[in-house]
């Protein structure tokens, strides 16, 4: 199945569990919880030493708020983004939370995740 395939609804009760254990992960600062879920290509790309160096230097990545808003749902070839408004506990606004979801070997993976 592809997952743009699926409604709003089952796509974010896939997302928001995924992007709670990011965002409680984020604030530890604890890799192996972080990329548990990542595609093997996204692995790879966001590598231990790539996160640590973003726990250990983002203010942002260390002090999210896990209160977040969905914003809505991107559908586009054989993956979905899913947007969400976020809040960090230590600074002033609101950023942008990127969640791509998609299948790897018939199970749901992240293959993509940023905050801007």
């Amino acid at each position: 199945m592809n997952i743009i395939e699926k409604e709003d609804v089952d796509i974010y009760a896939i997302a928001n569990p995924f992007w709670r254990e990011l965002v409680k992960s984020s604030n530890e600062g604890n890799y192996g919880s972080f990329a548990k879920n990542f595609s093997i290509k996204m692995a790879l790309a966001m590598n231990m030493v790539v996160s640590n160096h973003q726990f250990a230097n983002s203010e942002l990545a260390r002090n999210l708020s896990e209160d977040s808003d969905p914003l809505g749902i991107i559908r586009r070839g054989e993956h979905v983004t899913v947007l969400y408004r976020m809040r960090s506990t230590k600074k002033e606004g609101e950023w942008l939370g990127r969640l791509v979801l998609g299948y790897e070997n018939d199970t749901v993976k992240i293959f993509g995740a940023t905050i801007n």
